[in-house]
């Protein structure tokens, strides 16, 4: 690699792009465009630049940019969040992949490709980009819009089925069949190491955080975040999956942490450096000449993209009970395709499939909705406003009543329901920690173990395994309390019974399994026997105790926020808890002094500190000034935490889209007729009813300061400060 080369292509880009998005500021239109535009000016498809010297060069920083992309979105969905709407994002996104590979492989054939062609036509046009939506939506500021996050789970989830479609396309391209073993095979190792990573990262990572507290300064944290980021990435693809992919979980594992907000906060300059690179490679990928000899596949697969994607996500927000509003606006934010689209392409190529020609095409759809993606995402709401106007009377329910009324009409769980939620996710995160115990002795331990002892290597490896195993067999083997469910003791009796055997079952069958790998059968259940029977009555009592503090410790780290928010389990004396919460822009004692706020007297709450960025003010003095942003610490008894809590994290919803850029400083000369004549600025209400800041009047010769009790007199010429069409409108 030619060190040279590489930082000179670097400091291209990023000069043209800081010119192109500069200029796009200037007549308001988003960045993400300017990038794509600044791309294609630095290819080498346009003649009048210079362009860079070697595109691999910017393949290798839009990749660290895809890395930081996801790593960044990851901090924002915990795995707790992404469970709790994963049912909704599931259903969602099958629903958008299953129907738009049926239109693509519907327009594949429309336009004279073979099957195998427009399957994967299909596969690639069925895969929303999330780096695309995740960047649009920074941009215009809908971050924390409901609708935002429920998109962004659909993405997640939407990438997590491009690894199985992978698998289904290369089997289809190999064997002209799909190969139910390698399907099983690849779903189970991908549900098997996100659990793995989801339990390891939730364990280990909160617990070496919080030791390590007192050097995470803002440096040290981003070290060491980008560090996990990256080294989660590599092993990722060791595993057989995207670098994407474990950017994202790591990300997910730290959102859960204390310090989510804080990483955020320190990654953002590297997520929009690199973010930045990415998307002007994807403007390098405009070809002209592509673009004039295949416009009308190009524009017909556009066409098929929006339509399509518009349709089945609307579609498949409504059926998973999402306000008409909600549906449509996440429709219209997925009117693109992205990065799996090139991988889905680049496969297919791989493979000796696909038509050489196909690839192109999708590089100059992906562009053009790419390009188009802010623009439709605006049209959401006048589009929302426009079937609002036509909806049929009997539909008028999707509107505002059908998330409430299918709450309401869900049956109330009954007992075996909810045993089964109680239960089933436990046992399944044992059974898969089990299954990595062996697969690692399995694949690790015994060869090493041939090499040094070849005569008891299969005995050491079955009894090390069984060694290991034991702790979490004998967690799986527990009978499960009648009571687990919230339910009494008769009515939970039988699904309690049921499932403490099969637990029980599935704990023997795991054990077996493990000493299968090295032993006959007779010796395999006589080993597991006497495992089982050391076990049970030796070990029983600290193994349960070690247990229970482990399940707990878990539970703490993955509800670390809420419980850092809250107060619950740390207590300071008595039934006082110490809580730490952010101030949010729409709490009403922001810019206050504490003294003034009076928060001891209305919620009965100390505050004992403040963090501000990476300063940390104990016991702050009452004229110590309050800011969002800000992390109160207080003590409180549990009513008094929870009283205050929404008080101070209340956040401001903005009621239009002004930005810095819209507001000026304007002059209004008043005449003879002008309505203000006479008042002041308190009595004339301007800043009230137009958003506007008197700062000078020039009477006459002299410019008189500011006075909310000036009386304004013909022919003043009012300077004030404020958004632009208001003050149109105040002229």
């Amino acid at each position: 690699m030619n060190i040279e080369s590489l930082i000179s292509d670097l400091a291209f880009i990023l000069l043209l792009g800081a010119g192109v998005t500069v200029l796009f500021k200037w007549i308001k239109q988003p960045v993400v465009l300017g990038y794509i535009v600044a791309g294609f000016l630095a290819s080498p498809h346009f003649e009048y630049l210079p362009s860079v010297t070697t595109e691999a060069n910017i393949d290798f920083w839009a990749e660290i940019g895809i890395i930081v992309l996801l790593f960044s979105l990851g901090l924002e969905f915990s795995f707790k969040k992404l469970m709790s709407a994963g049912g909704s994002a599931v259903v969602t996104a099958l629903i958008i992949v299953s129907g738009m590979m049926c239109a693509g492989f519907a327009a594949g054939h429309l336009m004279g490709m073979n099957t195998i062609n427009s399957l994967f036509l299909g596969g690639m046009l069925s895969m929303s980009s999330t780096t695309i939506i995740l960047k649009a939506f920074t941009d215009m500021g809908l971050r924390q819009q409901k609708f935002a996050s429920l998109v962004l789970a659909v993405l997640i989830v939407e990438d997590l089925f491009a690894v199985v479609m992978m698998v289904i396309l290369s089997s289809i391209a190999v064997n002209n069949s799909v190969e139910g073993s390698d399907l099983l095979f690849s779903v189970g190792k991908l549900l098997f190491f996100l659990v793995i990573w989801f339990l390891v990262g939730v364990y280990v990572l909160p617990s070496l955080l919080n030791r390590w507290r007192r050097f995470l300064n803002g440096e040290t944290l981003l070290v060491v975040s980008m560090g996990l980021c990256l080294g989660m990435a590599v092993f990722s693809v060791y595993c057989g999956f995207s670098l994407a992919l474990g950017a994202f979980v790591m990300g997910s594992i730290l959102a859960g942490t204390s310090y989510a907000e804080r990483i955020e906060h320190v990654v953002t300059p590297v997520k929009d450096l690199f973010g930045a690179v990415f998307f002007i490679s994807v403007g390098m990928m405009v070809q002209p000449a592509i673009l004039a000899q295949y416009w009308q596949s190009i524009l017909i697969l556009s066409a098929v993209v929006v339509v399509g994607m518009i349709l089945f996500g609307t579609f498949g927000m409504l059926v998973t009970g999402q306000t008409l509003r909600v549906a449509i606006q996440s429709g219209f934010s997925l009117t693109q395709i992205g990065e799996f689209a090139f991988i889905i392409a680049t496969l297919g190529m791989s493979l000796g499939v696909l038509e050489p020609n196909l690839y192109p095409i999708v590089v100059a759809v992906s562009v053009i909705t790419t390009f188009t993606t802010p623009y439709f995402i605006k049209m959401a709401t006048p589009a929302y406003a426009l079937v609002e106007r036509y909806l049929p009377p009997r539909l008028h329910f999707l509107i505002s009543r059908y998330r409430s009324d299918a709450v309401k009409e869900q049956a109330t769980p009954g007992v075996w329901a909810a045993m089964l939620r109680r239960v089933l996710p436990s046992t399944l995160c044992y059974a898969i920690v089990l299954i990595a115990v062996v697969v690692v002795c399995r694949h690790f331990l015994r060869p090493l173990l041939l090499g040094m002892l070849p005569a008891w290597a299969d005995m050491l490896t079955a009894v090390t395994t069984l060694a290991v195993m034991s702790p979490f067999l004998f967690a799986l083997a527990v009978p499960v309390r009648a009571s687990a469910a919230g339910f009494d003791t008769a009515s939970a009796r039988v699904p309690a019974i049921v499932l403490s055997i099969f637990r029980s079952l599935l704990a023997l069958a795991l054990a077996a399994y493990a000493v299968s790998i090295s032993f006959s059968s007779r010796a395999m259940v006589a080993l597991v026997a006497v495992v089982v029977i050391v076990t049970v009555f030796v070990l029983s009592r600290r193994l349960r105790t070690r247990l229970d503090h482990i399940e707990n410790k878990f539970r703490d780290n993955l509800n670390e926020r809420e419980l850092r928010r809250s107060g619950k389990n740390n207590y300071v004396v008595g039934d006082l808890h110490q809580a730490f919460m952010t101030v949010g822009s729409g709490c009403e004692f922001v810019g206050e002094r504490l003294m003034d706020s009076n928060l001891r007297g209305r919620f009965g709450i100390n505050v004992v500190s403040i963090q501000r960025a990476a300063q940390i003010i104990p016991i702050p003095n009452g004229r110590m000034r309050i800011f969002p942003g800000d992390v109160l610490g207080v003590i409180g008894n549990d009513e008094q935490i929870a009283a205050v809590l929404p008080a101070i994290e209340a956040e401001h919803v903005p009621e239009s889209n002004t930005t810095a850029s819209d507001v000026q400083l304007a002059s209004v000369i008043l005449g003879p007729a002008s309505p203000i004549i006479g008042a002041t600025p308190r009595s004339a209400s301007i800043r009230d009813s137009y958003d506007a800041v008197v700062v000078a009047v020039h009477r006459g010769d002299q410019y008189i300061d500011s006075d909310p009790d000036l009386v304004f007199a013909q022919g003043d010429i009012v300077w004030l400060v404020g958004d632009k069409k208001n003050i149109e409108r105040l002229k």
